[in-house]
């Protein structure tokens, strides 16, 4: 089992310290580091500042959001990044949600799936050195009845990994059709069938093996002994996943949360939240919607965690650590990378 980092939003971090982490991550072995893009920094600055100073470590988007840039401009970052970081770079994408697509971007969050799609065809057609010919739906290339030419991008073809972060069925099925590795969050491997099933149908319908995808998921994370100091940790996180990540109406981790079997806590979680009952909404996280879908304890409790990921058929954790000024998160890791199965 691989292990990679996600480097998170920037813009309150100290720059000398996340360079500090990934080159203590490069020297232990783990396999990627990704940068996270939100409503703050974006995915792809930090990934070029790192490009030049590490040498193992694959460099990640996760994720691009494809309503803010048109598929030509994602495929000339991402090979532009490859070249920056000698071919170790993978290209993240995702769709976002309304709020941040329709809030920040101006730009409709209308069929999120087919405009994936789209994106993730112009940009292999980048990839592969060809001209951007292409007749989608929402988009057109060249434009028809203007000066427009089919052009190739001024790249050497590249073999870029793209990596997909889905969570709803049909998205989750379009990633075992066609990508090279899965984003996987909200995922709990005690309940693996609620994304994976819908991810093997993908695989089935394009005569794919599952070995042809890197299963990658988000594994919140932290050895502690004091398991219930954790716990109350965490119920923050979970409260504002199931009522703030998203509107009342379209919520992608709340309903991940209920396809795996916690529809009664996700939607009253929920309902707090909205009602500006906070408080109320943090208590009403049960522990198993946290030990359920990270790992968390001591020693242990964390192997074990990590043997369940892997029976479950995932190829790579994505650790999600807390970051510290104590840098307690140097030793968790190195701490974690001990405890992984054979």
């Amino acid at each position: 089992m691989k292990v990679a980092i996600s480097i998170g939003s920037a813009e309150r971090r100290d720059v000398r310290e996340l360079v500090d982490f990934i080159l203590f991550a490069e020297k232990l072995g783990v396999d990627s580091a990704w940068s996270a893009e939100g409503w703050g920094t974006d995915a792809l600055t930090a990934l070029a500042y790192l490009a030049p100073l590490t040498k193992s470590i694959k460099l990640g988007s996760g994720i691009l959001q494809i309503s803010a840039r048109v598929p030509a401009m994602t495929a000339m970052s991402a090979m532009s990044l490859n070249t920056l970081c000698d071919g170790r770079f993978l290209l993240g994408l995702g769709a976002s949600g309304p709020q941040v697509v329709e809030g920040i971007h101006g730009v409709s969050y209308r069929a999120p799936l087919t405009r994936l799609k789209e994106h993730v065809e112009i940009c292999r057609l980048a990839f592969a050195g060809e001209n951007l010919i292409y007749n989608g739906k929402y988009h057109t290339l060249p434009l028809p009845d203007g000066e427009g030419k089919a052009l190739r991008l001024n790249h050497e073809p590249a073999k870029i990994p793209i990596y997909l972060a889905t969570i709803s069925p049909k998205a989750l099925e379009f990633t075992g059709a066609t990508a090279d590795g899965w984003l996987g969050t909200s995922f709990s491997p005690d309940r693996a069938d609620a994304q994976l099933a819908y991810l093997k149908t993908g695989l089935e319908i394009a005569g794919r093996h599952i070995s042809e995808i890197d299963l990658q998921v988000a594994c919140p994370a932290e050895l502690d002994d004091d398991l219930d100091k954790l716990l109350e940790k965490r119920r923050t996180n979970i409260a504002f996943s199931m009522g703030a990540m998203g509107s009342e109406s379209t919520n992608f981790y709340n309903q991940a949360y209920q396809r795996a079997g916690f529809a009664d806590d996700a939607k009253a979680i929920q309902s707090l939240w909205l009602a500006g009952k906070r408080d109320e909404a943090i208590k009403r996280v049960p522990d198993a919607m946290i030990t359920e879908f990270g790992a968390f304890g001591d020693e242990q409790t964390i192997r074990e965690r990590f043997k369940t990921y892997a029976a479950a058929g995932i190829n790579t954790l994505q650790l999600r650590l807390d970051y510290a000024a104590d840098k307690r998160h140097f030793e968790q890791l190195e701490a974690m990378m001990s405890l992984l199965p054979e």
